[in-house]
């Protein structure tokens, strides 16, 4: 099966000037591109002109079977600062399904049976924490804008790090309905509207649709290291970034895989 991954410059370049990927993240990158390919088919890279000039200058292209320089056409009115993830949700628009998408943080080291999978599978689900999703009053929208009906609501956050989509109409109406909330929003916080964008959304979206939302593991399973199919580094960057031994054994071992 074809994988996407999207690198979008312009939320660092919005934050900091510049874009530029940390040593982990580059090895990460590598070894997410790579293992995708030894073990489940080809990989996409949609990025921007200024990422592609970044990886070729790093001689990273060759990782991946096609490179777009779609996300150069992401929408001007998409805030890059509050929805830094949103090149995601636009290279899967110009998807097709079936296909997975992969963060290049996320790295899936074992083979997949496709052909047990459903319309979708998620890494995990999430709890409805209020502090990161929050009900309908903790956003400010612009006027005219429907938040999803009180039905869809109790549905379970899906975390998007990873994920198999097969239904290309859940893919349509889900994207459909990310950038309707994303060019309609008003209000700042990097966190509630990102995910509700990315993640709760496509779970509303699913059941929605009758679609049922499988899940390929637990957080649980993934955090106490049960979990060994999938290696996600999200929570562990900010420790590296602070602690200089563990980022430079961090390195070595996926420079020795």
């Amino acid at each position: 099966m074809n994988a996407i991954h999207s690198v979008w410059t312009k939320p660092a370049i919005y934050r900091s000037g510049q874009y530029y990927a940390e040593d982990f993240d580059i090895l990460t990158t590598i070894l997410s591109a790579l293992k995708w390919r030894e073990k489940n088919g080809s990989i996409t890279l949609v990025t921007d002109p200024v990422g592609i000039a970044f990886l070729r200058s790093r001689g990273m292209l060759p990782l991946w079977d096609d490179v777009s320089t779609a996300l150069g056409d992401m929408p001007s009115d998409i805030d890059p600062e509050v929805f830094w993830a949103a090149g995601k949700l636009f290279a899967l628009r110009g998807a097709k399904a079936p296909t997975a998408v992969i963060d290049t943080d996320f790295i899936v080291w074992d083979k997949i049976d496709f052909s047990d999978l459903g319309d979708i599978t998620v890494i995990h689900s999430e709890d409805i924490s209020p502090q990161v999703y929050p009900d309908k009053t903790g956003f400010e929208m612009m006027s005219g804008y429907v938040f999803p009906p009180e039905g869809e609501w109790s549905a379970r956050p899906a975390n998007t790090a990873f994920y198999v989509m097969k239904n290309d109409k859940l893919r349509e109406e889900y994207v459909r309905g990310a950038f309707d909330f994303m060019e309609n929003a008003a209000g700042t916080d990097r966190l509630i509207y990102m995910v509700f964008a990315e993640q709760r959304l496509l779970s509303m979206t699913a059941a929605r649709l009758g679609v049922r939302l499988d899940e390929f593991s637990t957080i649980e399973r993934l955090f106490d290291g049960r979990e060994r199919r999938f290696t996600h580094i999200w929570g562990m960057k900010e420790q590296m970034r602070r602690d200089k031994d563990l980022r430079r054994g961090f390195c070595r071992r996926c420079i020795g895989r």
